[in-house]
């Protein structure tokens, strides 16, 4: 295969759709489909089962995605850092963020764009029930990660935010209606489960098997993304520990906020693969590291603090389609 079959057939099986991948990759639908039984034919074997309705991978279809993947990404780097480095520091860093973060980069999005005027940063969103999915695929340069980092393959940059944190419950819970809660509070309650692509150890990070007593904490319903845990909250399905920007971005029916006296504070730090970062990439990890973290409000209230950035300069935001 060349690098371009390649990403076509990569596309075609994240899509899952021969017309959505034809306009992403600015192709006609029948060359994808030309492309696609070709290469049938060569490997002998289908790789997507096709109906009127849906298209799937095949076992097959789905060993040669999960081989192809990490490679693919490891290339479209080495090009993308070779032409950087041609062109000097220029570029756009892809940064994956979860949420509303961006906005509380903003000072920093606008500094590094004033010190790189040919630079820009582009968010990518992730959820926390597959966080490094698009690191692994390639598709960002870093991400904003709450401490400790997941994985001994990340090389872990400089801590640029720390916020304390809240806790979601129901309208009808019994801390409801408190001015703050403990940690102790989760006993016997039920938070939710994230699946089985959350490394354990970075999830009991914001939300912990046991209190700091020691009783357990139980693990409930699967959620994928944050609106899906709302939801469980919502319902009174589970509780859960959020940060504390949390408030100042989203109100949820039936879901209050309640802020958590003793939990440690969140560490976000700028995380990256252990390859050498292209030029402005590494700027911008630099630029952070001398600016230092910023603390966001612990209890999740509004607070304006001199000299920040309402808005990000050169910032862009891509999120996934859900």
């Amino acid at each position: 295969m060349e690098l371009r079959d390649i990403e076509i057939f990569l596309t075609l099986a994240e899509e899952l759709h021969f017309g959505r991948t034809a306009e992403r990759l600015h192709l006609s639908q029948a060359r994808v489909s030309q492309f696609i039984s070709r290469h049938e034919r060569r490997l002998g074997g289908a790789l997507f089962d096709r109906s009127t309705r849906t298209v799937t991978l095949t076992p097959l279809g789905q060993r040669l995605r999960d081989d192809l993947h990490p490679g693919y990404g490891l290339i479209r780097n080495a090009l993308t850092h070779a032409a950087e480095t041609a062109r000097g520091c220029s570029g756009t860093v892809r940064l994956g963020a979860m949420g509303a973060l961006p906005s509380e980069l903003a000072w920093l999005v606008e500094e590094f764009c004033g010190r790189h005027p040919q630079c820009g940063v582009e968010f990518v969103e992730y959820h926390f029930s597959d966080p490094l999915a698009r690191m692994r695929a390639g598709e960002v340069a870093a991400q904003l990660m709450w401490l400790p980092a997941p994985e001994p393959g990340l090389r872990l940059g400089p801590v640029v935010l720390t916020e304390g944190r809240v806790l979601a419950v129901a309208t009808g819970s019994d801390l409801a209606s408190r001015a703050r809660v403990s940690l102790e509070d989760l006993a016997g309650r039920t938070v939710p489960d994230p699946g089985t692509r959350t490394p354990e150890e970075w999830f009991r990070a914001m939300c912990p098997e046991r209190t700091p007593g020691g009783r357990l904490v139980h693990r409930g319903p699967q959620a994928r993304t944050f609106h899906e845990v709302l939801a469980l909250v919502a319902t009174g399905r589970v509780v859960c520990p959020l940060n504390a920007h949390v408030p100042r971005y989203y109100t949820y029916p039936g879901v209050v906020l309640v802020p958590i006296d003793d939990a440690p504070l969140t560490e976000w730090a700028l995380v990256l693969p252990e390859s050498a970062p292209a030029p402005h990439v590494r700027a911008f990890i630099e630029t952070a590291r001398e600016l230092g973290a910023r603390e966001i409000d612990r209890d999740g209230a509004r607070e304006e603090r001199p000299g920040r950035a309402t808005a990000g300069h050169g910032t862009r935001s891509s999120a996934p389609d859900n």
